[in-house]
């Protein structure tokens, strides 16, 4: 499931990294709150590249999240995280990929379509 939402940095919040069997890992919490009439705080938990791109933003920033929400359980107990994947500054565009030599553009048509010649009941 992959979410998208607008809110507000409110705080950085604890960051924690350690060994695993796959290596260094770093996590990184982010508190924002929702734009809504009622706003609400949601803890994001930011991994890897995006525990570092999380400090590039200051507290006041409005964000575009995209995130996927996940549980598990451990012990008898469950557990939800909220990942980001990606983050930005709300209205700040994305950046598009270059185009390549080897984009297919498809030629303009010249063929002249008249609306009212469709004979089709639907």
């Amino acid at each position: 499931m992959s979410l998208e939402i607008t809110a507000k940095f409110v705080q950085l919040g604890q960051r924690t990294s350690g060994e695993g069997r796959n290596g260094t890992w770093t996590k990184q919490e982010l508190i924002a709150e929702t734009m809504e009439q009622y706003p609400r705080k949601i803890c994001f938990v930011c991994w890897g590249d995006l525990a570092d791109k999380v400090r590039e933003y200051n507290v006041g920033d409005v964000l575009k999240l995209q995130f996927s929400i996940e549980s598990r359980e451990y012990n008898g107990r469950w557990y939800t995280d909220v990942k980001p994947y990606r983050l930005d500054r709300a209205g700040e565009a994305a950046p598009s990929p270059a185009p390549s030599a080897n984009t297919y553009q498809s030629p303009a048509s010249t063929v002249d379509v008249d609306p009212a010649a469709d004979d089709l009941p639907f």
